[in-house]
């Protein structure tokens, strides 16, 4: 086990090492991510699939094989289409604010068990779906369970790692959503094959098997230390899990801190309300600009429309479907990366560099397919490897940064007092703009052609400048001691400097 202890702000200790007890039930948990992964990988496998194309989506599939003049940019722009794949995140951005109310109320263990549920219950409608009325509707399932897990997962997996290893805890959240999007693909390049043309029922139906892990998992998971002190007053109990979660006695700096978290929670009965107040006011900003700038990036670009992003290039079936099995494996290796690093390297770092290496391989990308692709045809065998391998290096710049810090930052942030209202901001800003994102991306495609990758990359320069002159470093931290970041910012002090002065005051009268 390794051995060690955080001083807090004030000079205290926290003291602790990391136990079994904590990598067990953080991998439980962060199997969350797993089936938010699966999903995003599995609708982009199976919209480039032709015989679920001709059975739900007619009108593209007669585009697709028939329309010779048709531009290669613009196959596969149909707004049903899009409305299949974003559904999802329409529903899962109202489930995240119904799911904050229940991760205050009753734990973040209960939002994680209802998330693998519906997402099971969605599994089932959607490897079943006769039309596309059931195909809509088990995505929507889907969309309710993702909105739980994700509001819930960061929250659990950086209230119960050690503050020493927040970072790397956390990112194991979007390394599950690595490994389910890399599932995905293999399970969709093999399904592709299966002859009768129903091997998209098996994509779909076999997200059932993480949420199934998830959902029993699920209760048998420990509630976090934070999370059980603001549902009691027994702090002999939240004492007990405490030790156990640290594996030594020594924990009364870390609970001193919970309970004045706690009693300051306790009075904030409108969260939603109180988030708005000035002294909150640089948490509310990263809530909501740290997951616009994650999904401007353009990762969904590749992580919905891989395939079709590849069919759009000249590849076949098959070979796009592999290509974007090698994208996911580069993807979860950079985020296991970003894993090991982050606690020492940092959270600024990282999303500098990996904004640098985005932004180059876009505009690479882009000038090439304005060079080399026209309306028809494809690219020559040689110049799609190298597409392929410029994409490969964006994707490994976001799995280096944005994909894991932009979960990570906003569920370290925040005060106990609002961190569940928090969450649902975060989660819900992140599912707004991926629906946008995923609605509009194939009609921009037909309309921007390569010009797309510019537009994305221009969004990844403004968030990387956005990062280095306003976000605070924030390793190493107490999560309960986070607002010394701000009080010490050359921007955010002159916003919270002197409310927190008076906050100070109060605590030590």
């Amino acid at each position: 086990m390794a051995e060690g202890l955080v001083v807090a702000n004030d000079g205290e200790e926290y003291h602790g090492k990391l136990t079994c007890f904590v990598i067990l039930s953080c991998m439980m948990a962060a199997m969350g991510g797993v089936i938010f992964g699966y999903d995003i990988g599995i609708s982009g496998g199976v919209t480039s699939m032709e015989p679920f194309l001709k059975k739900f989506f007619h009108d593209v599939y007669i585009k697709m094989k028939e329309d010779k003049e048709l531009s290669n940019y613009c196959k596969f722009d149909s707004e049903l289409l899009t409305s299949f794949t974003s559904s999802l995140y329409v529903a899962g951005l109202f489930a995240t604010f119904v799911a904050s109310s229940v991760t205050r109320a009753y734990g973040r263990k209960a939002s994680i068990l209802l998330g693998g549920a519906n997402f099971l219950a969605g599994a089932a409608l959607g490897g079943a779906a006769s039309n596309i009325y059931m195909l809509i509707i088990g995505r929507v399932l889907l969309g309710v369970g993702v909105g739980f897990a994700n509001q819930a997962v960061p929250l659990y997996l950086s209230e119960m790692a050690p503050t020493k290893y927040r970072g790397g805890f956390n990112n194991s959240f979007q390394l599950s959503v690595g490994i389910g999007v890399l599932i995905a693909n293999l399970i969709n390049y093999g399904t592709e094959k299966v002859k009768g043309g129903w091997g998209w029922r098996v994509s779909l139906a076999m997200a059932a098997v993480p949420a199934s892990i998830l959902t029993l998992g699920a209760l048998f998971l420990p509630d976090t230390p934070n999370s059980l002190i603001q549902r009691t007053d027994d702090h002999e109990k939240v004492k007990r899990l405490l030790q156990r979660v640290r594996g030594t006695d020594d924990v009364q700096a870390e609970l001193d801190d919970l309970i004045l978290a706690s009693e300051i929670s306790k009075t904030m009965k409108h969260p939603f309300k109180n988030i708005l107040q000035r002294k909150y006011r640089p948490q509310l900003v990263m809530s909501v600009a740290i997951p616009f700038f994650q999904q401007v990036t353009g990762i969904n670009v590749i992580a919905f429309y891989a395939p079709i992003l590849f069919r759009t290039i000249g590849l076949g079936v098959s070979a796009s479907l592999l290509s974007a099995v090698i994208t996911g494996a580069v993807g979860i290796v950079t985020t296991g990366l970003s894993m090991l690093i982050v606690d020492k390297v940092g959270r600024r770092g990282l999303l500098i560099f990996g904004g640098i290496q985005m932004f180059v391989t876009q505009m690479i990308v882009g000038g090439l397919m304005g060079a080399k692709l026209g309306d028809h045809g494809g690219l020559s065998k040689g110049w799609a490897f190298v597409i392929l391998v410029l994409i490969c290096t964006y994707v490994a710049g976001f799995g280096l940064s944005w994909g894991p810090l932009g979960w990570l930052i906003p569920s370290e942030i925040f005060p106990l007092e609002i961190r569940s209202a928090g969450q649902s901001i975060s989660v819900s800003v992140n599912f707004l703009f991926t629906f946008l994102v995923g609605q509009t991306f194939l009609a921009m495609l037909c309309h921007f052609k390569f010009g797309i990758f510019f537009f994305f990359g221009v969004w990844v320069a403004i968030m990387t400048a956005f990062v280095y002159f306003f976000l605070p470093e924030t390793k190493n931290l107490p999560i309960e001691k986070m607002d010394r970041v701000w009080r010490e910012h050359w921007f955010w002090k002159r916003i919270v400097g002197e409310n927190n002065e008076v906050i100070i005051k109060e605590e030590e009268g």
